[in-house]
């Protein structure tokens, strides 16, 4: 999987993935508000990913799920002020909120089951696990 992005001017950039393109920028006054944010790009795979892995699970038991809704937030706190968090207490910490909303006649044991499956769509399982960045500047 490659996913190109080129800036030219300003905070636009030109995004294309598996052929087809669109577009991030910042809203002004920093940016143009031309497209949504990074970070918008960032929840919204989230939330796409989370729909699909509901849509694929119940259509393949077969469970009445009419439709889902996945709104997600970020914001960040101090780690002293996590209950699950670890290290430095005066470190910052990105804390994400997803909220589901699921649509259908499901039983209480479907809803709780969508509920662990929506943890292991794999965006989730990439943004939760260790991550590691590696960079290679190339000049022209």
């Amino acid at each position: 999987m490659s996913v190109v992005a080129r800036g030219t001017s300003g905070l636009r950039v030109d995004i294309e993935a598996d052929g087809h393109r669109f577009w991030a920028d910042e809203p002004p006054p920093e940016g143009g508000g031309s497209g949504p944010g990074p970070y918008d790009l960032l929840l919204g795979a989230l939330g796409a990913c989370t729909v699909m892995t509901l849509r694929l699970y119940a259509d393949r038991k077969g469970w009445p799920l009419r439709g889902s809704q996945v709104r997600v937030g970020t914001y960040k706190i101090y780690a002293r002020d996590c209950e699950d968090c670890e290290g430095d207490a005066n470190a910052r910490v990105d804390v994400i909120e997803r909220e589901i909303t699921l649509e259908g006649e499901l039983t209480a044991e479907q809803v709780a089951r969508l509920r662990e499956i929506a943890d292991r769509c794999p965006v989730h399982r990439t943004l939760s696990g260790q991550i590691r960045i590696r960079t290679e500047v190339l000049t022209r």
